[in-house]
């Protein structure tokens, strides 16, 4: 299932909140909290499922934006933009202590939001793994970067995030992959190697040189072949006696 990207908000400015809250609304993220200082961020983070976050560098509070920064970096694997009015050196170079993933300049538009948390997302290494930046072809390809659950794939605008538990299987085509969920059908520019790094190794394999798929959603199996959703996919010697092995185990 297919969920928006979760994002922080950190500013204190009243008004810039809510401005910023609605241009990401009405891109198509969802807001998980709007705050104004460090210590309510810290709860945020701590009781709430967060995908990015935004921060404005001067809060209401003793703790800075590049405090929250530190703290994040240092407790969670996500990425952060500053957002601030400020752009002198001396900020900039305290900034860059904490390794920012964007850093936005007051006043901007609804695109230079949209395209800072874009390719914040792209870049970020979830768990040391970085996500690639794709070429799009018609508006139907998608890049993706991965979390520990999850992976994000962009589709035009906006990137998704898809649960591995529906990823059933991927078929190599050319130089993309065919990422098949439950009820959709994914473009990724990946070899499938790579591709199959980013995935959790107990429960997807290379079952030829074609194909990944979800062991867990396989359905039957004979001599050649397994069934995933009415869909036969070739397998390799190997991983027949692998997939054997493991039902009769």
């Amino acid at each position: 299932m297919e969920q928006p990207i979760r994002i922080l908000i950190v500013e204190d400015n009243v008004i810039i909140a809510d401005d910023m809250q609605s241009m990401l609304e009405e891109i198509g993220y969802e807001i998980v909290d709007n705050v104004i200082v460090y210590e309510q961020a810290e709860e945020v983070l701590k009781t709430q499922h967060v995908d990015l976050v935004l921060i404005d560098i001067i809060l209401a509070s003793d703790k800075t934006g590049i405090d929250l920064g530190k703290h994040i970096r240092e407790n969670y694997n996500i990425p952060f933009i500053f957002v601030t009015s400020n752009s002198d050196r001396a900020t900039v170079e305290n900034a860059k202590t904490v390794k920012p993933n964007g850093y936005l300049v007051k006043p901007f538009e609804q695109q230079d939001l949209y395209t800072s948390i874009e390719i914040a997302l792209s870049n970020f290494k979830y768990d040391g793994k970085a996500g690639s930046i794709d070429d799009e072809e018609d508006g139907k390809l998608m890049s993706n970067s991965v979390l520990k659950d999850s992976i994000f794939v962009k589709k035009q605008h906006l990137y998704y995030r898809i649960q591995f538990g529906d990823i059933q299987f991927i078929k190599a085509d050319n130089v993309y992959l065919e990422v098949n969920t439950v009820d959709k059908k994914f473009l990724v520019r990946s070899p499938l190697k790579d591709y199959l790094e980013k995935l959790p190794q107990k429960k997807f394999y290379r079952a030829h040189k074609s194909y990944i798929v979800n062991v867990d959603h396989i359905d039957a199996i004979n001599s050649k072949d397994i069934m995933i959703n009415n869909t036969l996919i070739p397998i390799s010697k190997d991983f027949k006696e692998f997939i054997i092995s493991a039902m009769n185990s």
